[in-house]
């Protein structure tokens, strides 16, 4: 089976953020979504776009009569219809970015399973603000004078490192969702 792999990478962060994924080419978009959520490390709490040649794929909505419908579509369909690069977007209100670039495909090998092959950074904590205010906190809790240093520590936890990221452990988890 031949499979697609994915660059994944958050924009507007640093340190960057960024996992390389292996799927296969006719996983829906809304399979993907669950897929980007595990490699990434969010919790799936919130609602998802992906935007790909001038059109936003989703889960059906009234309120977004728009939006077309992220089942029935597959990566394969985007990759041929909207080119190798396209965005996912994480939590409406904190506007979570991610730049998609497809490669492929990859022989993998008699491997059909989705895997995690690389990356870096750990994942945004769930609504922490988006990409400025979370580069805010980094600076308030890499800075013991800075007034919010304390408080800010105490919420996102003081043994949260902003570059561990553990490809094993997402590779792992990510074979479950087969």
């Amino acid at each position: 089976m031949s499979l697609y792999e994915l660059r994944v990478q958050l924009k507007d962060i640093q340190p960057p953020v960024w996992r390389d994924v292996r799927v296969p080419r006719d996983m829906t978009l809304d399979r993907l979504h669950e897929v980007l959520q595990m490699a990434m490390g969010w919790t799936n709490t919130h609602l998802y776009l992906f935007h790909a040649g001038g059109t936003d794929y989703g889960e059906p909505d009234e309120e977004w009569p728009k939006v077309q419908d992220s089942a029935r579509i597959t990566l394969e369909d985007i990759v041929t219809t909207a080119g190798p690069s396209f965005e996912y977007v994480y939590d409406m209100g904190d506007d979570w970015v991610h730049q998609l670039t497809v490669s492929g495909p990859v022989d993998a090998g008699g491997e059909d399973a989705v895997q995690c092959t690389g990356g870096a950074g750990a994942c945004p904590p769930e609504d922490s603000g988006g990409p400025w205010r979370y580069q805010e906190i980094l600076e308030a809790i890499s800075d013991p004078k800075h007034e919010d240093h304390d408080m800010l520590l105490d919420w996102i936890g003081e043994d949260f490192d902003p570059e561990a990221f553990d490809v094993r452990d997402t590779d792992e988890a990510l074979r479950s969702l087969a």
